[in-house]
């Protein structure tokens, strides 16, 4: 299963998608706001991490019983979330995920982050900056490839380090970093993402 990053849709992910194909059943989904999909706003993880557990139960209710999750970005940070529920998932690659909202926000947009966080409270009822990747994922004990780029300029490359040290209890942890490329522009990541799947599912 393939999920984009944000602002995106699932076509971003064909050319991923071509190179899984030919080995891989491959499923793209549009996460909630974006693309084809239905909802009036998108909640940065907090409800796209149970959206991601029923597309696992769907699929495994159609015979596929071995799911691994590629995630880009905010794709990749609801990946890890949910991995972390969810035993049916067992592979997870992701690509530039951040590790916490609230760091993200803070980095991206100044104190407004603490706006974000209360009309959250106030319209969802809920913090949708919790749980963070970087708490949930230390109980994350499948295979995980995390993938990063020092030069990526939307997510900083300290959110994967905390990722990689957050993970630090699970052996089998393949940390892919990038010397170059700014957010989303790595080339030839396809074999790399391939041969990961190919190993663990």
């Amino acid at each position: 299963m393939l999920l984009h990053g944000y602002p995106a849709n699932k076509a971003d992910l064909l050319p991923l998608a071509a190179a899984l194909a030919p080995r891989f059943a491959v499923l793209l989904m549009d996460l909630r706001y974006f693309g084809e999909s239905g909802g009036r706003a998108t909640t940065l993880g907090f409800r796209e991490r149970g959206d991601l557990q029923r597309a696992v139960a769907w699929l495994r209710g159609r015979g596929h019983a071995r799911v691994g999750v590629f995630g880009f970005s905010l794709g990749g940070a609801v990946a890890l979330l949910a991995a972390a529920e969810d035993p049916r998932i067992q592979a997870v690659a992701a690509y530039a995920p951040f590790a916490d909202l609230r760091l993200l926000g803070r980095e991206t947009y100044g104190p407004l982050v603490y706006l974000m966080r209360l009309s959250s409270l106030v319209f969802l009822g809920a913090d949708i900056t919790r749980p963070a990747p970087v708490d949930a994922v230390a109980r994350v004990m499948i295979p995980v490839l995390l993938i990063a780029s020092r030069q990526d300029e939307q997510i900083g490359f300290h959110h994967a380090e905390l990722l990689r040290a957050a993970l630090g209890a699970n052996s089998e942890v393949d940390f892919h970093v990038l010397d170059r490329g700014r957010h989303g522009e790595a080339a030839q990541l396809e074999p790399k993402v391939r041969d990961f799947f190919l190993a663990h599912l």
